[in-house]
């Protein structure tokens, strides 16, 4: 076994060990003594005919109760072992998963989760994974065999030199296994994709939400015939690979067969010309045998292992993506080869200070500008921190400041932003509208941290974002997406995640579904705030697509000093009028806010009766800022906002 797979069982075990060391040890005790029970077999079974050829009818029946034992022994003690080792392999499953969650969410940035080759690898893994239920088997197999083989051996060497060569022809099956299992392997990885269309095609015809679209437009059949046709793709690359992959291996095997047939001739030669006896004959054919037997669990302990070398290699492979991805570029850096600064005539633009911005007032308890109470682990955000040490500002006083923001994505041929120069001042509130693709929401997810600029800077006070604790950072940041999640989780803790350390102070969910405008929405649920929500609860409660909506806005509306307020079109589900009557009130509370921290706040949002309510409104397209300004003014200009503004309200007359 080459070194790879060496150290993908030694790190399986070491997992074991880590789990349960006692179960672990015991196990591999009864899988050595249940593999070491053959090979004595077949010694004590020559030495029982040898006896009774002999006429020892003593040594004879003390080799046949021998024997006895340890057939038993080599039939019954892998049981055993299994019962000892499956739990732990459970344990290495789960293990393993808690490690691909931890790599998927430990990175502060989001980059990875956006590219097709993470996507494969995941799906790829998510099957693989299961290959530890076997893995940790082959290993203790593997140990156990090791042990048998040695001992094999020497009966070999002892029988007859020439027999050494024996275990030699082992090797061409061996190697023929490790062949084969690269071609699976290769196969696998090249129907990812299929496989991964195929499993969302899967999720998506068994999802009750999208079954209302699917048999409304007549998309059933439509859907699984695309299914059907992603599955045997994967399935035919697959099938075509494993039955290539037999003749190889038949072809190693019929290699060992040459060999057992020729060591049994050697032996029976010698027993013909009177210098071998029966028990010599009898202990060939049986250890010869057993070598056979030895070489195809050999194979398979080592296609096993080959599997979970892969699982351990993808792991690593998903680090390093993860790693390489999410990687933030360093303060002041210019731009990279192919990663243009900006467009030909980028736009700057400096926000102007809204007339009836709160004056400044420092923060209630803050010792200076730069200090931040609390405990920094009270976010509870286990992502590995890839900024910098830095402390946000206790307030906001100049504000956000993106210059010469450019972000590709890895492998993207065009830029999704491009040398974007916007200044977005202390006590702002922002509206970012802009067609499908214009940038919007990568814009907010670069202002959260979520994706790091490939080139030009954005800066907190006129302090690289990058320099900043990623988790501090974010531990300042009120959040409501349009892509929310739906935590299924008692109503109380749906609403308190937004602010962990408060998800049981039962005043601040409250307060925080009253800036939402979701105050009533708890009394209409059975058990209040002790409601649980979803199917996955047997008795949760089922919401409304508003509902949930209502209760993600009450989510980012839980933490009361945050530098920067982002609802990235959050009101899909609310009515025009409903949405309006929120962003007056978010409107309010902005500026309420404003006066406390300087936040920034910044919304986007398609309905225009809705973004004139902002104090400044920015308009991207192409990558680009193309216009900035009032409600009023843009209107004035007449530019690509006023024509926006004009198709809309078309529409409403």
């Amino acid at each position: 076994m080459s070194r790879g797979l060496l150290s993908a069982g030694w790190s399986l075990w070491r997992t074991s060990l880590h789990q349960d060391r006692r179960k672990a040890l015991t196990a591999l005790a009864l899988v050595v003594a249940g593999a070491v029970a053959w090979p004595l077999v077949a010694v004590l079974l020559r030495v029982f005919f040898d006896a009774v050829t002999a006429g020892r009818p003593v040594t004879a029946g003390v080799a046949g109760v021998g024997v006895a034992v340890l057939l038993i022994a080599g039939l019954t003690l892998g049981h055993f072992a299994h019962i000892a080792y499956f739990e732990l392999a459970e344990l290495d499953v789960l293990h393993v998963h808690q490690q691909l969650m931890d790599v998927t969410n430990g990175s502060s940035g989001m980059a990875h989760v956006e590219r097709p080759d993470f996507a494969d690898k995941i799906t790829v893994l998510e099957q693989d994974v299961q290959q530890l239920r076997v893995g940790l088997q082959a290993v203790l197999t593997g140990v156990g065999l090791a042990v048998a083989m040695t001992l094999t051996t020497v009966v070999l060497a002892v029988l007859h030199p020439l027999l050494l060569l024996l275990p030699l022809a082992a090797v061409p099956p061996l190697l023929a296994g490790r062949r084969a299992e690269r071609m699976v392997n290769r196969a696998r990885e090249g129907g990812a994709e299929s496989t991964r269309r195929a499993l969302g095609l899967f999720r998506l015809s068994t999802d009750a939400a999208a079954g209302k679209e699917l048999r409304i437009f007549g998309l059933t059949g439509e859907v699984r015939r695309r299914h059907r046709g992603h599955w045997q793709d994967a399935t035919r690359r697959l099938w075509r690979a494993q039955l290539v992959a037999s003749l190889v291996r038949m072809t190693g095997q019929l290699a060992f067969t040459a060999g057992y047939i020729g060591a049994v001739l050697v032996i029976l030669r010698d027993a013909v010309a009177g210098r071998r006896g029966v028990g010599d004959v009898i202990l060939v054919v049986t250890i010869a045998a057993q070598v056979n037997q030895q070489v195809a669990a050999a194979v398979g302990v080592l296609q096993d292992l080959q599997r979970l070398r892969s699982v351990y290699r993808r792991l690593d492979e998903v680090h390093d993506l993860v790693r390489t991805a999410d990687r933030p570029a360093p303060p002041g850096h210019a731009a990279a080869p192919g990663h243009p600064a900006s467009v030909d005539h980028p736009v700057s633009v400096d926000l102007p200070t809204p007339v009836d911005e709160p004056s400044p007032v420092d923060h209630p308890g803050s010792v200076d500008a730069w200090s931040v109470g609390g405990d920094p682990t009270s976010g509870g955000d286990t992502a590995r921190d890839t900024g910098g040490a830095g402390l946000p500002p206790a307030r906001l006083r100049e504000g956000i400041r993106l210059a010469g923001v450019t972000l590709r994505y890895p492998g993207g041929s065009q830029p999704v932003v491009m040398g974007i120069d916007l200044h977005l001042p202390a006590g702002a509130t922002v509206a970012v509208v802009g067609e499908n693709g214009a940038g919007k929401t990568t814009v907010v997810k670069l202002l959260c941290g979520l994706l790091a600029p490939t080139s030009g800077r954005i800066l907190v006070d006129g302090v690289e974002l990058g320099e900043l604790s990623v988790p501090r950072w974010r531990e300042r940041i009120a959040a409501g997406f349009q892509d929310f999640v739906r935590f299924e989780l008692p109503a109380r803790h749906t609403v308190g995640v937004g602010d962990l350390p408060r998800r049981d102070d039962d005043p601040a969910v409250r307060a925080a579904l009253g800036r939402a405008g979701a105050e009533d929405l708890i009394g209409q649920l059975d058990a209040g705030l002790d409601t649980p929500l979803g199917r996955s609860h047997t008795d949760g409660a089922e919401l409304s697509g508003g509902q949930w909506q209502k209760l993600a806005l009450g989510r980012a509306f839980m933490r009361d000093d945050p530098l920067l307020v982002v609802l990235d079109e959050p009101t899909a589900a609310l009515d025009a009028e409903a949405e309006h009557a929120l962003f007056a009130r978010y409107r309010d509370q902005a500026r309420e806010v404003a006066g406390r921290t300087g936040a920034v706040s910044v919304f986007v949002s398609h309905r225009f009766s809705t973004v004139q309510l902002a104090d400044v409104i920015v308009v991207l397209a192409d990558g680009g800022v193309a216009e900035v300004g009032s409600h009023a003014d843009l209107l004035a200009a007449g530019g690509h906002y006023a024509e926006m503004f004009e198709l809309q309200a078309r529409a409403y007359r």
